[in-house]
C-alpha cells in the first residue's frame, strides 16, 4: 500500500467509525459561564523592535538560578517532565525531551506577537539534587549525580492562580481578529498539536489570561508525523512544509493544523480529534493574516534568530529556522 493509498484507507476507516458522533457544520458557540475578572487574549506589543527574545516574557531577571532540588514527577502529557525548586525558592517545571527546544523557541515568537506565554527558559546543563532512583518516566535523561541536559524550565509565577482551560472553538473572542491572529501564529510556527487541552487560563490582577500553554510541537511538520522527533523541532520538516494552502478573497487556508501520519490511523480517538482541528487553519480573514503579518514585521532578522539561540541552536540553524520564518511574515504581508 502506498502512501496515498494508506491515508485514503485511514480515512475512510476513520470516518466509517466515527460517522455516528461527529459533530454537524455550524458557527462555533461563543458563550461562556460568566468567570471573574476581564477575559484577555493580546496585548498590543509597544516596542516591539526592542523586545528582547532571548530572555522572552520573564526577561532576564526571571531566569532559573541553580542549584536545583526534585521535589516530584509531573506525569501528565507524553514529555517526561519534573517539579523542581531553585536557590531562589521558585519553582519550575521542566520538560527534557524532543519538545524543549522548539518550546522555548516559540514562546518568545508568540510573545513577541502580543500574546501571552509561559516564562520557559532552556538550560543546556544542570543538575538536581535528590532525584529519587525509581522515577517511572525520564530516568534515561537523569545521569546518578542528577546531572541533566537540554532542559526546558517553565517558571510557576507568583500571583498567577489557575482558572482552567478554554475551547478554540468556544472562548470569548471567536470572531475577533486577535483570535484570527492567534489562529495564523499557530500555523506560522507550525504547532500542529492543538488539544484544548493545551489551552490555559490564569488569573491574576483583576484579568483572565487565555494563552497556548504548551507549544512543544511547534518547528517541523504541520501534522504528527511518523515519529515524534520528526514532527518537532526539525528543521528540515519545518523547511519543507507549505504554508498558505489557497487564497479565496476574503479568506485565506493554511496547511495546518494537517492530519497525522497514517501509522496513527489505529489510534481512533487521537486521530480522529486531529481532523477536527484542521478548521483552525481554514477560512480565515485575509485582512486579519496581514494583521499579524505586519506585527511580526517589525521584528528584526536578529530578533527572530535570538528566539531560536535562547533554545539552545546553533548559530546554523538559527539562521536557517529564522530564515522560515522571515519567508512566511513575507507571505501575510503580500496577502
Amino acid at each position: 500500500m502506498n502512501a496515498l493509498s494508506g491515508h485514503l484507507f485511514a480515512l475512510t476507516l476513520t470516518i466509517a467509525v466515527i460517522a455516528p458522533v461527529m459533530p454537524l457544520g455550524g458557527a462555533p458557540k461563543t458563550a461562556e459561564k460568566p468567570a471573574e475578572g476581564l477575559p484577555v487574549l493580546w496585548r498590543d506589543p509597544v516596542g516591539i523592535a526592542s523586545r528582547n527574545l532571548i530572555w522572552g516574557p520573564g526577561g532576564e531577571k526571571d531566569q532559573p538560578q541553580g542549584p536545583f532540588l526534585f521535589i516530584k514527577e509531573d506525569l501528565h502529557g507524553t514529555n517526561p517532565k519534573f517539579v523542581i525548586r531553585d536557590s531562589a525558592g521558585v519553582k519550575w517545571k521542566l520538560k527534557v525531551g524532543v519538545e524543549a527546544q522548539p518550546e522555548t523557541a516559540a514562546s518568545r515568537i508568540v510573545w513577541a506577537a502580543g500574546y501571552f506565554a509561559d516564562e520557559d527558559y532552556f538550560v543546556p546543563d544542570l543538575i538536581i539534587e535528590n532525584v529519587p532512583p525509581n522515577l517511572k518516566r525520564g530516568g534515561k535523561y537523569v545521569a546518578a549525580n542528577g546531572y541533566t541536559r537540554n532542559a526546558r524550565l517553565k517558571r510557576y509565577v507568583e500571583g498567577e492562580e489557575k482558572a482552567g482551560t478554554w475551547k478554540w472553538k468556544e472562548n470569548p473572542f471567536y470572531g475577533t481578529r486577535e483570535f484570527n491572529g492567534l489562529r495564523v501564529m499557530m500555523d506560522l510556527i507550525n504547532n500542529w498539536d492543538l488539544k484544548d487541552a493545551n489551552n490555559r487560563i490564569f488569573k491574576k490582577d483583576g484579568e483572565r489570561i487565555y494563552l497556548v500553554s504548551d507549544l512543544g510541537a511547534s518547528f517541523a511538520t504541520t501534522g504528527f508525523g511518523m515519529t515524534h522527533k520528526e514532527s518537532k523541532g526539525n528543521l528540515k520538516a519545518y523547511t519543507d512544509s507549505k504554508f498558505i494552502e489557497k487564497v479565496a478573497p476574503p479568506v485565506v487556508d493554511f496547511f495546518g493544523p494537517g492530519p497525522p501520519a497514517v501509522n496513527h490511523v489505529f489510534d481512533l480517538g487521537n486521530y480522529a480529534a486531529r481532523f477536527d482541528m484542521e478548521w483552525i487553519g481554514k477560512d480565515i480573514p485575509i485582512a486579519d493574516a496581514r494583521w499579524l503579518g505586519q506585527i511580526l514585521a517589525r521584528l528584526s532578522p536578529q530578533q527572530i534568530q535570538s528566539a531560536f539561540g535562547a533554545a539552545g541552536y546553533s548559530p546554523q540553524e538559527m539562521a536557517d529556522f529564522a530564515a522560515v520564518v522571515e519567508s512566511r511574515i513575507a507571505e501575510l504581508e503580500k496577502l
